[in-house]
Protein backbone atom coordinates (compact mmCIF):
# COMPACT_ATOMS: atom_id res chain seq x y z
CA UNK A 1 0.00 0.00 0.00
CA UNK A 2 1.78 2.96 -0.93
CA UNK A 3 1.95 6.09 1.20
CA UNK A 4 1.14 9.75 0.65
CA UNK A 5 1.83 12.74 2.28
CA UNK A 6 -0.33 15.15 1.57
CA UNK A 7 1.12 18.85 2.78
CA UNK A 8 -1.36 21.33 4.04
CA UNK A 9 -3.68 18.13 4.35
CA UNK A 10 -5.78 20.22 7.50
CA UNK A 11 -6.58 22.45 5.07
CA UNK A 12 -10.05 22.50 2.96
CA UNK A 13 -9.28 21.12 -0.07
CA UNK A 14 -6.43 19.10 1.56
CA UNK A 15 -9.26 17.21 4.29
CA UNK A 16 -10.59 16.10 0.79
CA UNK A 17 -8.11 14.86 -1.08
CA UNK A 18 -7.34 12.57 1.97
CA UNK A 19 -10.73 11.78 2.32
CA UNK A 20 -10.08 10.61 -1.49
CA UNK A 21 -6.67 8.77 -0.76
CA UNK A 22 -8.03 6.57 1.94
CA UNK A 23 -10.89 5.76 0.33
CA UNK A 24 -9.51 4.57 -2.67
CA UNK A 25 -6.82 1.89 -0.65
CA UNK A 26 -3.82 4.86 0.03
CA UNK A 27 -2.02 5.49 3.27
CA UNK A 28 -1.64 9.17 4.42
CA UNK A 29 0.40 11.18 5.87
CA UNK A 30 -0.18 14.84 6.42
CA UNK A 31 2.14 17.94 7.03
CA UNK A 32 0.53 21.09 8.33
CA UNK A 33 1.04 24.10 10.18
CA UNK A 34 -2.86 24.69 11.37
CA UNK A 35 -2.26 28.36 10.89
CA UNK A 36 -5.00 30.15 12.47
CA UNK A 37 -6.83 32.41 9.52
CA UNK A 38 -7.00 29.19 7.79
CA UNK A 39 -8.46 26.72 10.92
CA UNK A 40 -9.93 29.31 13.43
CA UNK A 41 -13.56 28.28 12.42
CA UNK A 42 -12.79 25.60 10.27
CA UNK A 43 -13.80 21.78 10.79
CA UNK A 44 -10.41 20.81 11.69
CA UNK A 45 -11.11 16.87 11.56
CA UNK A 46 -9.40 14.70 9.44
CA UNK A 47 -10.20 11.15 9.17
CA UNK A 48 -8.91 8.49 11.86
CA UNK A 49 -6.67 6.91 9.40
CA UNK A 50 -4.51 9.50 8.58
CA UNK A 51 -1.15 9.96 10.35
CA UNK A 52 -0.84 14.09 11.20
CA UNK A 53 2.12 16.34 11.94
CA UNK A 54 2.05 19.62 13.09
CA UNK A 55 4.75 21.83 11.48
CA UNK A 56 5.84 24.14 8.90
CA UNK A 57 6.63 23.04 5.20
CA UNK A 58 9.45 25.78 5.87
CA UNK A 59 11.11 23.89 8.71
CA UNK A 60 13.60 21.28 7.25
CA UNK A 61 14.11 18.89 9.73
CA UNK A 62 10.24 18.65 10.07
CA UNK A 63 9.68 18.09 6.22
CA UNK A 64 12.67 15.57 6.00
CA UNK A 65 10.84 13.33 8.93
CA UNK A 66 7.06 13.66 7.10
CA UNK A 67 9.26 12.70 4.48
CA UNK A 68 10.34 8.98 5.98
CA UNK A 69 8.87 6.27 4.21
CA UNK A 70 6.67 8.28 1.30
CA UNK A 71 6.19 7.04 -1.90
CA UNK A 72 4.59 10.21 -3.35
CA UNK A 73 4.21 13.86 -2.18
CA UNK A 74 0.84 16.04 -2.88
CA UNK A 75 1.77 19.69 -2.23
CA UNK A 76 -1.37 21.61 -1.33
CA UNK A 77 0.35 23.71 1.48
CA UNK A 78 -0.01 27.29 0.89
CA UNK A 79 -0.65 30.91 1.80
CA UNK A 80 -3.68 31.53 0.04
CA UNK A 81 -5.47 35.08 -0.65
CA UNK A 82 -5.03 37.50 -3.67
CA UNK A 83 -5.91 40.28 -1.80
CA UNK A 84 -4.02 39.94 1.33
CA UNK A 85 -0.60 38.78 -0.68
CA UNK A 86 -0.84 42.08 -2.09
CA UNK A 87 0.21 43.96 1.27
CA UNK A 88 1.95 40.35 3.14
CA UNK A 89 4.00 40.09 0.37
CA UNK A 90 7.17 38.60 2.72
CA UNK A 91 4.37 35.74 4.53
CA UNK A 92 3.21 34.59 0.96
CA UNK A 93 6.80 34.24 -0.62
CA UNK A 94 8.31 32.68 2.06
CA UNK A 95 5.31 30.57 2.81
CA UNK A 96 4.66 29.35 -0.63
CA UNK A 97 7.64 29.60 -2.50
CA UNK A 98 10.76 29.03 0.57
CA UNK A 99 8.32 26.16 1.61
CA UNK A 100 8.18 24.86 -2.07
CA UNK A 101 11.97 25.44 -1.86
CA UNK A 102 12.15 23.54 1.05
CA UNK A 103 9.94 20.28 0.36
CA UNK A 104 11.82 20.04 -2.57
CA UNK A 105 15.14 19.99 -1.24
CA UNK A 106 14.57 17.66 1.44
CA UNK A 107 13.05 15.11 -1.26
CA UNK A 108 16.87 15.12 -3.04
CA UNK A 109 17.76 11.18 -2.36
CA UNK A 110 14.60 9.82 -0.98
CA UNK A 111 13.15 7.75 -4.27
CA UNK A 112 10.06 9.45 -3.94
CA UNK A 113 8.34 8.84 -7.27
CA UNK A 114 5.74 11.66 -7.34
CA UNK A 115 4.79 15.01 -6.63
CA UNK A 116 1.43 16.80 -7.40
CA UNK A 117 1.45 20.89 -6.60
CA UNK A 118 -1.40 22.79 -6.09
CA UNK A 119 -1.15 25.80 -8.15
CA UNK A 120 -3.91 28.28 -8.86
CA UNK A 121 -5.75 29.51 -11.91
CA UNK A 122 -4.48 33.57 -11.16
CA UNK A 123 -1.25 32.64 -13.03
CA UNK A 124 -3.26 33.41 -16.16
CA UNK A 125 -4.06 36.86 -14.96
CA UNK A 126 -6.68 37.57 -17.84
CA UNK A 127 -8.55 34.62 -18.79
CA UNK A 128 -8.27 34.18 -22.74
CA UNK A 129 -10.45 35.93 -25.22
CA UNK A 130 -11.42 36.18 -28.46
CA UNK A 131 -11.46 39.33 -31.04
CA UNK A 132 -13.64 39.88 -33.94
CA UNK A 133 -13.62 37.42 -36.64
CA UNK A 134 -12.67 34.32 -34.12
CA UNK A 135 -9.00 35.25 -33.53
CA UNK A 136 -7.77 33.65 -30.09
CA UNK A 137 -5.73 36.36 -28.35
CA UNK A 138 -2.91 35.18 -25.65
CA UNK A 139 -2.10 38.43 -23.31
CA UNK A 140 -4.84 40.60 -22.65
CA UNK A 141 -4.73 43.65 -19.97
CA UNK A 142 -7.08 45.92 -18.70
CA UNK A 143 -5.68 49.51 -18.80
CA UNK A 144 -5.66 50.78 -15.40
CA UNK A 145 -7.28 54.36 -16.14
CA UNK A 146 -10.88 52.49 -17.98
CA UNK A 147 -10.70 50.19 -14.39
CA UNK A 148 -10.89 53.94 -12.62
CA UNK A 149 -13.38 55.38 -14.99
CA UNK A 150 -15.76 51.63 -14.90
CA UNK A 151 -14.68 50.92 -17.63
CA UNK A 152 -14.77 46.65 -16.16
CA UNK A 153 -14.09 44.97 -19.88
CA UNK A 154 -10.61 44.76 -21.99
CA UNK A 155 -10.38 45.63 -25.38
CA UNK A 156 -8.59 45.49 -28.29
CA UNK A 157 -5.69 47.30 -29.20
CA UNK A 158 -7.94 49.03 -31.89
CA UNK A 159 -10.76 49.38 -28.59
CA UNK A 160 -12.66 46.92 -29.82
CA UNK A 161 -14.91 44.51 -27.52
CA UNK A 162 -13.46 41.04 -26.97
CA UNK A 163 -14.84 38.13 -26.61
CA UNK A 164 -14.12 35.74 -23.17
CA UNK A 165 -13.62 31.98 -23.75
CA UNK A 166 -12.63 28.69 -22.14
CA UNK A 167 -8.98 29.19 -20.85
CA UNK A 168 -6.86 26.43 -21.77
CA UNK A 169 -3.37 25.61 -20.68
CA UNK A 170 -1.52 27.13 -23.64
CA UNK A 171 -2.72 30.38 -22.57
CA UNK A 172 0.27 32.30 -21.77
CA UNK A 173 0.45 33.41 -17.97
CA UNK A 174 0.68 36.95 -16.98
CA UNK A 175 0.76 37.55 -13.12
CA UNK A 176 -1.66 40.00 -11.66
CA UNK A 177 -1.08 39.70 -8.10
CA UNK A 178 1.67 38.52 -5.25
CA UNK A 179 -0.68 35.42 -4.93
CA UNK A 180 -0.09 34.36 -8.67
CA UNK A 181 3.35 35.00 -8.29
CA UNK A 182 4.47 32.94 -5.63
CA UNK A 183 1.74 29.83 -7.52
CA UNK A 184 3.62 30.33 -10.96
CA UNK A 185 7.09 29.90 -8.88
CA UNK A 186 5.65 26.71 -7.00
CA UNK A 187 4.59 25.14 -10.19
CA UNK A 188 7.96 25.82 -12.15
CA UNK A 189 10.28 24.89 -8.86
CA UNK A 190 8.56 21.27 -8.96
CA UNK A 191 8.18 20.41 -12.52
CA UNK A 192 11.91 21.79 -12.88
CA UNK A 193 12.79 19.97 -9.93
CA UNK A 194 10.75 16.58 -11.43
CA UNK A 195 12.97 16.68 -14.60
CA UNK A 196 16.04 16.86 -12.94
CA UNK A 197 16.23 14.11 -10.78
CA UNK A 198 13.44 11.74 -12.54
CA UNK A 199 10.52 12.47 -10.23
CA UNK A 200 6.75 12.62 -11.93
CA UNK A 201 6.05 15.90 -11.90
CA UNK A 202 2.30 17.85 -12.09
CA UNK A 203 1.01 20.92 -11.56
CA UNK A 204 -3.05 21.68 -10.82
CA UNK A 205 -3.89 24.84 -11.69
CA UNK A 206 -7.19 25.18 -9.95
CA UNK A 207 -10.35 27.49 -10.77
CA UNK A 208 -12.65 28.70 -7.71
CA UNK A 209 -12.59 25.47 -5.32
CA UNK A 210 -16.01 25.56 -3.15
CA UNK A 211 -17.99 23.16 -0.77
CA UNK A 212 -18.19 22.12 3.01
CA UNK A 213 -15.32 22.91 5.20
CA UNK A 214 -14.51 26.50 4.15
CA UNK A 215 -12.55 28.90 6.08
CA UNK A 216 -16.08 30.66 6.70
CA UNK A 217 -14.79 33.42 8.86
CA UNK A 218 -11.27 34.26 6.45
CA UNK A 219 -12.36 36.75 4.20
CA UNK A 220 -9.48 36.28 1.75
CA UNK A 221 -10.83 32.63 1.13
CA UNK A 222 -12.92 31.45 -1.54
CA UNK A 223 -15.67 33.83 -3.10
CA UNK A 224 -18.58 31.78 -2.17
CA UNK A 225 -17.32 31.27 1.38
CA UNK A 226 -17.24 34.96 1.74
CA UNK A 227 -20.79 35.63 0.20
CA UNK A 228 -22.13 32.82 3.13
CA UNK A 229 -20.58 34.33 5.69
CA UNK A 230 -22.08 37.65 4.60
CA UNK A 231 -25.74 35.87 4.16
CA UNK A 232 -25.53 33.76 7.73
CA UNK A 233 -25.17 37.31 9.37
CA UNK A 234 -27.92 39.15 7.39
CA UNK A 235 -25.47 41.20 5.42
CA UNK A 236 -25.36 41.39 1.71
CA UNK A 237 -22.58 39.86 -0.19
CA UNK A 238 -19.83 42.65 -1.12
CA UNK A 239 -19.09 42.86 -4.84
CA UNK A 240 -16.44 44.57 -6.37
CA UNK A 241 -17.03 45.95 -9.76
CA UNK A 242 -19.87 45.46 -11.54
CA UNK A 243 -20.85 41.50 -10.51
CA UNK A 244 -20.75 40.12 -14.17
CA UNK A 245 -16.98 39.30 -14.37
CA UNK A 246 -17.00 35.73 -15.15
CA UNK A 247 -15.63 32.97 -13.04
CA UNK A 248 -15.46 28.96 -12.89
CA UNK A 249 -16.53 26.99 -9.86
CA UNK A 250 -15.93 23.92 -9.02
CA UNK A 251 -16.81 21.74 -6.18
CA UNK A 252 -13.97 20.39 -3.60
CA UNK A 253 -14.84 16.69 -3.77
CA UNK A 254 -14.35 16.94 -7.99
CA UNK A 255 -10.92 18.95 -7.43
CA UNK A 256 -10.12 16.12 -4.30
CA UNK A 257 -10.14 12.98 -7.34
CA UNK A 258 -8.43 15.89 -9.63
CA UNK A 259 -5.35 15.17 -7.41
CA UNK A 260 -5.92 11.56 -6.83
CA UNK A 261 -5.95 10.82 -11.03
CA UNK A 262 -3.10 13.44 -11.24
CA UNK A 263 -1.43 11.05 -8.56
CA UNK A 264 -2.20 7.62 -10.74
CA UNK A 265 -1.79 8.45 -14.46
CA UNK A 266 1.45 8.66 -16.10
CA UNK A 267 0.05 10.47 -18.82
CA UNK A 268 0.01 13.69 -16.28
CA UNK A 269 3.87 13.86 -15.73
CA UNK A 270 5.60 17.01 -16.78
CA UNK A 271 1.75 19.10 -17.57
CA UNK A 272 0.05 21.43 -15.80
CA UNK A 273 -3.37 20.93 -15.91
CA UNK A 274 -6.61 23.01 -15.26
CA UNK A 275 -8.89 21.52 -12.67
CA UNK A 276 -12.40 23.33 -12.90
CA UNK A 277 -15.94 22.94 -13.98
CA UNK A 278 -16.02 23.92 -17.21
CA UNK A 279 -18.61 26.66 -16.88
CA UNK A 280 -18.65 30.07 -16.27
CA UNK A 281 -20.95 32.03 -13.71
CA UNK A 282 -21.06 36.22 -13.23
CA UNK A 283 -19.87 36.82 -9.67
CA UNK A 284 -23.74 38.75 -9.12
CA UNK A 285 -25.73 35.49 -10.72
CA UNK A 286 -23.36 33.17 -8.27
CA UNK A 287 -24.38 35.65 -4.79
CA UNK A 288 -27.90 35.63 -6.17
CA UNK A 289 -28.17 31.66 -5.99
CA UNK A 290 -26.76 31.45 -2.48
CA UNK A 291 -28.77 33.40 -1.23
CA UNK A 292 -32.01 32.06 -2.64
CA UNK A 293 -30.07 28.81 -1.65
CA UNK A 294 -29.41 30.55 2.05
CA UNK A 295 -33.45 30.86 2.29
CA UNK A 296 -32.86 34.57 2.52
CA UNK A 297 -33.43 35.75 -1.96
CA UNK A 298 -34.51 39.52 -0.29
CA UNK A 299 -30.84 40.16 0.41
CA UNK A 300 -29.60 41.58 -2.84
CA UNK A 301 -25.74 41.80 -2.95
CA UNK A 302 -24.05 45.25 -2.73
CA UNK A 303 -22.25 46.48 -5.55
CA UNK A 304 -19.18 47.62 -5.28
CA UNK A 305 -18.64 49.53 -8.32
CA UNK A 306 -14.67 49.36 -6.89
CA UNK A 307 -11.45 47.72 -8.16
CA UNK A 308 -9.37 45.55 -6.10
CA UNK A 309 -5.66 45.31 -7.42
CA UNK A 310 -4.77 42.31 -8.37
CA UNK A 311 -7.91 40.98 -9.48
CA UNK A 312 -8.93 39.91 -12.98
CA UNK A 313 -11.68 40.40 -15.07
CA UNK A 314 -13.21 36.80 -16.69
CA UNK A 315 -11.37 33.44 -16.61
CA UNK A 316 -12.92 30.30 -16.82
CA UNK A 317 -11.68 26.83 -17.82
CA UNK A 318 -10.98 24.37 -20.34
CA UNK A 319 -10.76 21.14 -18.84
CA UNK A 320 -9.74 19.29 -22.48
CA UNK A 321 -6.74 18.19 -20.97
CA UNK A 322 -7.79 16.78 -17.56
CA UNK A 323 -10.08 15.06 -20.10
CA UNK A 324 -7.53 13.23 -22.32
CA UNK A 325 -4.84 12.86 -19.28
CA UNK A 326 -6.83 12.59 -16.54
CA UNK A 327 -9.59 10.72 -17.55
CA UNK A 328 -11.05 13.76 -15.33
CA UNK A 329 -15.17 14.97 -15.32
CA UNK A 330 -16.96 17.23 -13.23
CA UNK A 331 -19.64 15.54 -11.21
CA UNK A 332 -20.70 18.04 -8.79
CA UNK A 333 -22.40 20.90 -10.79
CA UNK A 334 -22.58 24.42 -8.84
CA UNK A 335 -26.53 24.59 -9.19
CA UNK A 336 -27.13 21.21 -7.50
CA UNK A 337 -24.83 21.74 -4.75
CA UNK A 338 -25.51 25.19 -3.37
CA UNK A 339 -28.54 23.25 -1.01
CA UNK A 340 -25.70 21.14 0.56
CA UNK A 341 -23.91 24.12 0.91
CA UNK A 342 -25.98 26.28 2.68
CA UNK A 343 -26.88 23.54 4.94
CA UNK A 344 -23.75 23.34 5.99
CA UNK A 345 -23.34 26.96 6.73
CA UNK A 346 -26.67 27.25 8.68
CA UNK A 347 -25.01 24.61 10.39
CA UNK A 348 -21.69 25.68 11.27
CA UNK A 349 -22.13 30.02 11.77
CA UNK A 350 -19.78 32.27 10.55
CA UNK A 351 -18.13 35.42 11.91
CA UNK A 352 -18.18 37.81 9.03
CA UNK A 353 -15.48 39.53 8.16
CA UNK A 354 -15.76 41.21 4.95
CA UNK A 355 -15.71 44.86 6.11
CA UNK A 356 -12.41 44.16 7.83
CA UNK A 357 -11.00 43.27 4.43
CA UNK A 358 -12.18 45.53 2.55
CA UNK A 359 -11.22 48.39 5.40
CA UNK A 360 -7.65 46.71 5.35
CA UNK A 361 -7.94 46.88 1.42
CA UNK A 362 -8.76 50.54 1.05
CA UNK A 363 -6.37 51.86 4.02
CA UNK A 364 -3.36 50.54 1.73
CA UNK A 365 -4.54 51.90 -1.35
CA UNK A 366 -5.69 48.56 -3.08
CA UNK A 367 -9.13 49.71 -4.00
CA UNK A 368 -10.25 52.12 -6.50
Amino acid sequence: MATILVTGGCGFIGRHVTEELLDNGYQVRILDAMIDQVHADAEAAVPDAAEVIRGDVRDKEVVEAALVGVDAVLHLAAEVGVGQSMYEIARYVGGNDLGTAVLLEAMIGKGIRKIVVASSMSVYGEGRYQAAGGTSLGLVRRKAQRIKEGQWEPIGASGEELTPVPTDEEKPVDLASIYALTKYAQEKQVLIFGEAYGVEAVALRLFNVFGAGQALSNPYTGVLANFASRLANGQPPMIFEDGRQRRDFVHVRDVARGFRLALEKPAATGHVINIGSGQAYTIAEVASLLAEAMGVPEIAPDIMNKARSGDIRNCFADISKARELLGFEPQHKLETSLGPFAEWVRNTGAVDRGAEMKRQLEERGLVS
